[in-house]
């Protein structure tokens, strides 16, 4: 579908979003290798969640979902059946590679494929390090899904160091160590999102070469009740136009601000909007709050190295933001945003462009010269739903009407994304 977008004056209000993504995957996956009933609250109503739980029933887990509640009746590790079919990840790469990790220690053959997006995305990244560990995968011709997983002769634990840090590489190695012969250590270069550490307790150690974290084959995963905390990644949106539309101010309730995961709020405040952290409080291992976000005059700043991992899906929201700094924002040592559901640094560049800001396309980011104008155009949404809702943003404080094609793939992670905006806006 085509979203029309016109002009606001402000954003206002208060707003709870759906369960953050990233705990949602895991919360299902573990609950499945659990011994026992797990139970979890909040989780996130997109549709690349409801992948791993298709996925998941598939592989012979019962699950029960009953308002907003997920049961989950895990047999054990060593539970999951033959799947009749071929298993669909739809459009998660977190679908995909986490439970790639989980199949490569599974007696019996599976495939895993996805959407025609997911399909284009690179699998190398976990064929790899897993094939290192004695798994026997085959990817497709140019090392894409689908991916053909036969049962291993011999999983064996080995010590990884990622060339980039990557959340869903480490998580895969980690879930297949956990069927593995001896001991299997991830070695991250930067600390990327910790979720799976923080579910599994798993403890993290910090080393002169990164942040080294450990598994074995005796692990036991123990059933649990989780209360999803509100997915950051998506507030993001609102927190944004609040912070670029003149007179506005939002508050996002019971968000999660996981360390790392709130690199967004930190560029908030180098940029100079007003951010104040309320209410502070913990849901299942993870810190959670209410953040407000408001108008002020924002100015561009530079966004690189160890900081990347920890904002890398907010990063088309910041190119917009951008847009309506002061001076330049720079953004580098990006390249895993050409690897999104997306090339997400030539989506922001062509439709920024497209909008008539002044900015340039790098390697591994973009620059933004911030004019603080921009005006409506037909935008492209590359079927990326984190390039719809930034654009969308966008659109609110361009001037004139924006059109946004395939809006639609919002609801891969965010459904309630333009019920909520509804509420939010005001319009002179």
């Amino acid at each position: 579908m085509n979203y029309e977008v016109r002009s606001a004056s402000s954003i206002i209000g208060s707003f709870k979003v759906p369960g953050d993504k990233s705990i949602s995957h895991r919360a299902l996956i573990f609950s499945s290798l659990a011994n026992g009933e797990s139970e979890i609250r909040g989780i996130s109503t997109g549709g690349d969640v409801n992948s791993t739980m298709n996925c998941l029933s598939q592989l012979g887990v019962e699950i029960e979902r009953q308002d907003g509640t997920v049961k989950v009746h895990g047999k054990g590790k060593l539970s999951y059946s033959f799947p009749k079919l071929i298993l669909d990840a739809g459009n998660s790469g977190t679908t995909m590679r986490l439970l790639t990790g989980i199949l490569a220690g599974q007696k019996f053959e599976s495939t895993i494929t996805g959407d025609e997006t997911l399909r284009r995305r690179p699998m190398q990244r976990i064929v790899e390090p897993l094939s290192q560990m004695g798994a026997n995968i085959v990817p497709s011709y140019n090392m894409t899904a689908p991916l053909k997983i036969f049962p291993a002769e011999n999983l064996h634990g080995i010590k990884y160091e990622l060339p980039l840090p990557s959340a869903q590489v480490k998580s895969a190695i980690l879930l297949a160590g956990m069927f593995a012969e001896g001991e299997t250590t991830v070695v991250e270069p930067v600390e990327s999102r910790d979720h799976t550490e923080r579910m599994l307790k798993l403890t993290k150690v910090k080393t002169p070469s990164g942040f080294e974290t450990r598994i074995s084959c005796d692990y036991v995963v123990e059933p649990m009740e989780y209360d999803v905390a509100g997915d950051i990644s998506s507030a993001a949106f609102f927190l944004a136009a609040a912070a670029i539309l003149p007179n506005s101010s939002v508050t996002a309730i019971g968000v999660t601000l996981n360390p790392t995961r709130t690199g967004f709020l930190d560029v908030l405040v180098m940029m100079g909007a007003r951010v104040e952290i309320e209410n502070i409080r913990e849901a299942a291992g993870e810190p959670i709050a209410d953040v407000t976000v408001s108008n002020s005059e924002l100015n561009g700043v530079e966004i690189s190295g160890g900081m990347i991992p920890r904002l890398i899906d907010e990063l088309p929201i910041i190119g917009v933001m951008a847009a309506f700094a002061k001076g330049e924002t720079i953004v580098h040592d990006a390249h895993d945003l050409r690897r999104k559901e997306s090339d997400r640094i030539v989506a922001v560049v062509d439709n920024l462009e497209a909008m008539g800001a002044e900015v340039s396309e790098l390697d591994d980011g973009f620059i933004v010269n911030g004019t603080g104008n921009l005006v409506g155009a037909e935008i492209d949404s590359y079927k990326d739903h984190r390039v719809a809702m930034a654009f969308t943003v966008a659109g609110l404080a361009a001037k004139g009407t924006t059109v946004i094609k395939n809006a639609e793939w919002a609801k891969i992670s965010f459904p309630e994304f333009f019920e909520i905006l509804d509420k939010l806006v005001i319009r002179s």
